[in-house]
């Protein structure tokens, strides 16, 4: 069954990825939305704006567990604690359109700061599942959590980067859950093979991770299977 547009992702939920019309989903955007922060001056006289930066990534695994694949942004390099982050998995099924680090400037304009484009049909496979997850990335301006940024969503959805979305198959309201005060990492959900089809299963999963090193291990560690 497709979730329809405005419909909320719910930790635990499974959803079959499929079109209104019964035709199969291979090829949609996961994306996220964000704004900056505006402050106003005493009396409001004046405003600033603070930059906020998340970062959208995502990991892929065999049916054992084992790390194929990643997306992050390549601004991360973790002197090779880490692989150094990518745009595009090495199957070029997937693709991030780029490290947005300011936010939404002048309120929120329906289109999603960060996404990774996402195409079925080229996935390898030797990828049994791929999983979708978000830091803050604790710059100079911001450096508190989901609850303090004016929106933020991450949602799947058919159509392409620069149009609004043409369905949206699930979202989850990050700035508005209130599992997500004081936290600053989520791991959205979790894309897998199940008897020859790609399903999701939403996580929703909240943590306190200070940097995005942290969450790539914990997602390595807990959700790999």
């Amino acid at each position: 069954m497709a979730i329809q547009l405005e419909k909320k992702l719910e930790k635990g939920q499974r959803i079959n990825l499929e079109k209104d019309n019964g035709a199969k989903l291979t090829n949609f955007c996961v994306g996220c939305n964000w704004g900056a922060i505006i402050k106003k001056s005493f009396f409001g006289l004046s405003t600033s704006v603070v930059d906020v930066d998340l970062d959208l990534s995502c990991m892929m695994f065999d049916a054992d567990g084992n790390v194929v694949d990643h997306i992050w942004s390549p601004l991360y390099n973790f002197n090779g604690k880490l692989p150094k982050g990518k745009l595009d998995s090495n199957d070029h099924a997937l693709h991030h359109t780029g490290d947005d680090l300011t936010g939404d400037q002048d309120g929120d304009d329906g289109l999603d700061n960060e996404i990774i484009t996402v195409d079925l049909n080229r996935v390898s496979p030797n990828i049994n599942s791929i999983v979708f997850f978000l830091n803050i990335y604790n710059n100079a301006d911001y450096g508190g959590d989901f609850s303090g940024i004016p929106y933020a969503s991450i949602r799947m959805f058919e159509g392409t980067p620069d149009k609004a979305p043409k369905q949206v198959f699930a979202q989850y309201d990050v700035a508005t859950k209130t599992e997500c005060v004081g936290k600053r990492a989520l791991v959205m959900g979790k894309l897998y093979r199940h008897n020859g089809n790609w399903k999701f299963a939403a996580i929703g999963d909240s943590f306190e991770d200070k940097g995005i090193g942290v969450t790539i291990l914990r997602v390595a560690r807990d959700y790999s299977k």
